[in-house]
């Protein structure tokens, strides 16, 4: 008998094998012997009923009996024994059906009397779980489910398992671990009953609706690293948490700045285990997260103590907690299209083949663009995804989550995770990228933009929004309306009332599902974009240039979204991309945020502005239509007016370096509520005033309300 090595039969449908060799015509000559199929623990024989040739190097082999899966099997053929392993088998819709363990609970269940392991591994031939160097085997249950309890109390215990699967013995961590040691060597089992405890009287911030969300987005390291911060746990989650910090000339820092700011939710980038950063010397390297290891652990770098397991969950649960006594919100970055490196990665390790999407042709997708796409329509794929939703929900009381390269999963995903979170007595905030990417799956399944009206509860990042603004992301040299002198002018309707001023086909994004932005931690910053568009400018009108383009964004009917820094200008320097690009350039440089404080200030009111008054955030299409009206102005000027119930607004943007004359609505007293001009205007008794150059104005007037007046006022929800 000849064991051939590097010669493998696969599995590919429940009756058929493939198996490929350029000495295939030899091997199955009929003058032979048959082949035939070996269960080893049976030592039962299945029987090939047919081989049909696909080319010259590979044949099907048809079986008369279902192939048994999680068991060794071996094709003979002669003198020649050939092992059997599955392949596309797992990527069948029967595999899903057959060992969809949808009910059970995996992970370690720890509690001080005993400690229940579980893994979902149905290829497996058998799974150990290894603590202290002593292995115990776990039962085989059914649906490809092991688990075993073990008495005694192994609370910060380090565990792994050891799997025999295709052939071969590997140690894997737990996909399920919600800690694990210093740079993810082996998982932890953690009894949550001694972690720090959130309690009952910890509140989620209160939110009335998601319109009213202002978002900012914060690496946890950029925020604190800079030394002028202020603060003493630099870089790291209880750094984050501290308040009252300030520089060393008094200006407020951190999460004390945060809360002056105004916004409502802050946006966190990862905060889950991430590959590149050696968290026992975190000083070394850099990155923003999007390298996940593990998505059920935090990260051991944002950690005081990144060798000790359980600390890091009670410094993340600090770090809520703080934000949460400020009445801001946490969301959370989550990365669930992709992994670091797949063949690593505890899916690939414990169900090889299955976790990761295919191309028809067997070959990985990658529209990812990092080596590997996760299939999320999977269903053991979506459990992992939800648990880890509800994982965070439950545990950390998070308030909302950003999915990365959202138009990667699939939309039944994205369905299933808005159901769980509407069970939340809080309005969770859900928020991802909906571009179109080329990945292995049908467009008609993707939660991609173009497919916004079946996740109506899912918010989008809109970047024509953006690219109108600021010119397209991926033209250095491109301009848009505020960079060049009014170009666009004709999108604006449509831009600030969140699109219920249609203007033809620029997706199916409604007003409750627009994420309003011209800056986030990808690409340039706007500052450094506006050095590449407009290098003939000084700094002065740049700086205008871009107050226009926040204010725009925070005036604009759906949901504004900030980046960290923005308001005070912030640069990388002209890095691009700057996943790696260290602390110097990434760091929030809090003596600029000294230095701009006009700026801040700007910000700061239109923020105030937004929260105050209702019609800045209109809920319904129809409402925005009956309250925002376009005005008249000279060309590029864009103008338009808000009807409150107590108040009109006419607020005006001028993106030239020309002073132009203004003709109101109507005449009465208009108050001057924000402006980023440094001239003093006096509030207007009349209808006509001027806008100067690079100015963004608002105006308000109180109504005084006639008796026949009153009886035709909009009521508040616009219907």
């Amino acid at each position: 008998m000849l064991f051939v090595e590097k010669r493998v039969a696969w599995i590919d449908n429940i009756h058929t094998l493939t198996y490929s060799d350029h000495h295939i015509q030899t091997l199955f000559n009929t003058d032979n012997e048959s082949p035939y199929l070996f269960w080893k623990a049976e030592n039962k024989v299945l029987t090939i009923k047919q081989i049909r040739n696909i080319n010259d190097a590979t044949a099907e082999l048809e079986v008369a009996e279902e192939i048994p899966l999680g068991e060794e099997l071996f094709l003979h053929y002669g003198e020649a024994v050939i092992p059997v392993y599955p392949r596309g088998i797992l990527r069948t819709e029967w595999f899903d059906r057959r060992y969809a363990a949808l009910d059970q609970q995996f992970g370690a269940v720890c509690s001080s009397g005993s400690t229940i392991f579980s893994v979902w591994a149905p290829t497996a031939i058998s799974v150990k779980i290894i603590l202290n160097e002593v292995s115990y085997l776990l039962n085989k249950l059914g649906q490809g489910v092991w688990r075993l309890e073990l008495e005694g109390d192994w609370h910060g215990q380090p565990y792994e398992f050891e799997v025999f699967v295709n052939g071969s013995i590997r140690r894997v961590n737990d996909p399920y671990a919600k800690a694990l040691v210093a740079n993810s060597k082996k998982a932890v089992a953690v009894d949550f009953a001694r972690t720090e405890q959130l309690g009952i009287s910890q509140k989620r911030p209160s939110i009335k609706q998601l319109q009213d969300a202002i978002i900012y987005e914060l690496h946890v390291r950029d925020a604190t690293i800079d030394p002028e911060s202020g603060v003493l746990n630099r870089g790291k989650f209880l750094g984050l948490a501290e308040t009252e910090t300030t520089t060393k000339n008094g200006f407020s820092t951190g999460l004390s700045y945060l809360k002056e700011l105004g916004c409502t939710h802050v946006q966190l980038l990862p905060v889950n285990d991430f590959a590149r950063v050696d968290e026992l010397h975190p000083d070394d390297a850099y990155n923003w997260g999007y390298d996940p290891l593990f998505f059920q652990t935090p990260e051991g770098s944002y950690s005081v103590l990144a060798d000790r397991p359980i600390a890091r969950i009670n410094e993340l649960k600090a770090l809520v907690q703080a934000f949460h006594k400020e009445n801001v919100a946490v969301i959370l970055d989550v990365v669930f299209n992709h992994v670091f490196v797949m063949e690593e990665s505890p899916f690939e390790q414990l169900v090889p083949g299955y976790y990761f999407r295919y191309h028809p042709d067997g070959s990985l997708s990658n529209g990812t663009g990092v080596g590997n796409d996760i299939a999320s329509e999977r269903s053991m794929v979506r459990k992992f995804i939800l648990d880890t939703i509800n994982f965070m929900l439950s545990e950390y009381q998070v308030d909302g989550f950003r999915f990365d390269l959202m138009g990667a999963i699939d939309i039944k995903t994205m369905q299933q995770i808005e159901k769980r979170c509407q069970e939340e007595e809080t309005p969770i905030m859900l928020l991802g990228e909906g571009w179109d990417l080329p990945t292995a799956l049908d467009n008609s399944l993707k939660a991609a933009s173009y497919n916004a009206s079946q996740l109506n509860g899912i918010h989008f990042f809109n970047d024509y929004f953006r690219d109108s603004l600021k010119g397209n992301l991926f033209e250095p040299q491109d301009t848009g309306y505020i960079n060049g002198t009014g170009r666009f002018l004709e999108r604006m309707p449509y831009l600030l009332s969140g699109a219920a001023l249609d203007s033809n086909n620029h997706g199916s994004i409604n007003v409750n599902q627009t994420i309003n932005y011209v800056e986030c931690h990808d690409n340039h910053t706007l500052w450094d974009r506006l050095c590449l568009t407009n290098p003939d400018l000084d700094n002065h009108d740049r700086k205008k240039m871009h107050q226009l383009a926040t204010g725009i964004t925070l005036l604009s009917q759906g949901v504004p979204f900030i980046h960290a820094g923005q308001e005070w200008f912030r640069s990388k320097q002209g890095d691009e991309n700057s996943y790696l690009s260290g602390d110097s350039i990434n760091m929030l440089d809090w003596k600029k945020r000294e230095q701009e404080k006009e700026n801040i200030a700007f910000v700061k009111a239109l923020i105030a502005l937004r929260k105050k008054y209702a019609v800045f955030r209109m809920a319904s299409q129809k409402e925005i239509q009956q309250r925002f009206h376009v005005l008249e102005t000279p060309y590029p000027v864009f103008g338009f007016t808000l009807l409150g119930d107590q108040e009109d607004f006419s607020i005006y943007i001028n993106p030239t370096k020309e002073k132009f004359d203004l003709h109101l609505p109507s005449s009465g007293k208009w108050k001057k509520m924000v402006s980023n001009d440094v001239s003093e205007k006096d509030d207007i008794i009349g209808e006509f005033t001027s806008i100067n150059a690079y100015e963004i104005i608002v105006f308000q007037k109180t109504r005084t309300r006639t008796s026949k007046e009153i009886a035709v006022v909009l009521p508040n929800n616009g219907e």
